[in-house]
């Protein structure tokens, strides 16, 4: 079993931005990436919808043997994730918002918080953001139509920048200085988040500790592969492929799926 796959799905092309942290981690391990792009974003939908729709990617990952399941989407995390561990035996990594991590280091006491609406609206995000806010200006921001744009293959498009712009400005206006990448499409929104924002804007994002994460629970099971031949690394997509080959930079053995 240990050289299964590790199993990661997401609402799209986005989580390959966790992938790449684990398998830069990771790089013996086997890896299978599901891209639910027929239904991104996630984040629009209700509660019911994405525990739905994370349970029909689960089946999907168990049905080809992976090992342990890499939930690389906020919103799927935040509003599915308690369900999923409930309901099955194999381990779960989650990814929310670092919102602890900014809040503890901010200077000016305001950071910003750019995430999905499903994530924003979540009890797990509530509870946490609770935790801090009362020390911390946080200023939240549904980033309606980012991931549209990305799964549509306008990453760097006059679209997306001036939607960057009017989500940032206000939180330019407060004096952020941290900004926490709630959605894990956002990390590849990082060359127009740094050209738009000050300098001493820090940005977070939680894909090293996922994948940092990852790696434990794999020791705390004994899954780790030992294995030193290459690693095989599949991805699915009921979506355009050319959009995750274009992110991952590199082509891989890219296969459609109608799952």
């Amino acid at each position: 079993m240990n050289k299964n796959s590790i199993g990661i799905f997401d609402s799209g092309v986005g989580g390959t931005s966790i992938w790449k942290e684990i398998n830069a981690l990771l790089p013996n391990e086997n890896t299978l990436y599901l891209a639910d792009s027929k239904h991104a974003p996630y984040g629009s939908k209700g509660k019911n919808a994405i525990i739905d729709l994370s349970i029909k990617n689960t089946e999907y990952l168990l049905n080809q043997n992976c090992k342990i399941i890499v939930v690389a989407c906020n919103t799927a995390t935040t509003n599915a994730i308690d369900y999923l561990r409930a309901q099955y035996k194999i381990p779960f990594i989650g990814i929310e918002p670092a919102i602890k991590p900014a809040a503890l280091q901010t200077k000016t006491n305001a950071i910003g918080i750019l995430a999905t609406k499903g994530t924003l609206s979540s009890a797990l995000f509530s509870k946490t953001a609770g935790i801090f806010s009362k020390s911390v200006h946080i200023i939240e921001q549904v980033g309606e139509g980012i991931v549209d744009l990305i799964e549509t293959g306008k990453l760097d498009s006059p679209e997306m920048r001036s939607l960057l712009k009017i989500y940032l400005n206000p939180m330019i206006t407060a004096n952020i200085d941290h900004l926490v990448l709630g959605c894990t499409h956002y990390p590849y929104l990082m060359p127009l988040l740094l050209d738009i924002l000050p300098n001493h804007v820090k940005i977070i994002d939680s894909g090293e500790a996922v994948a940092r994460q990852t790696k434990a629970i794999l020791q705390q099971n004994n899954l780790l592969n030992t294995s030193t031949s290459l690693a095989k690394n599949r991805f699915l997509t009921n979506g355009n492929p050319e959009t995750m080959n274009t992110l991952l930079n590199q082509k891989f053995n890219i296969e459609i799926a109608d799952f």
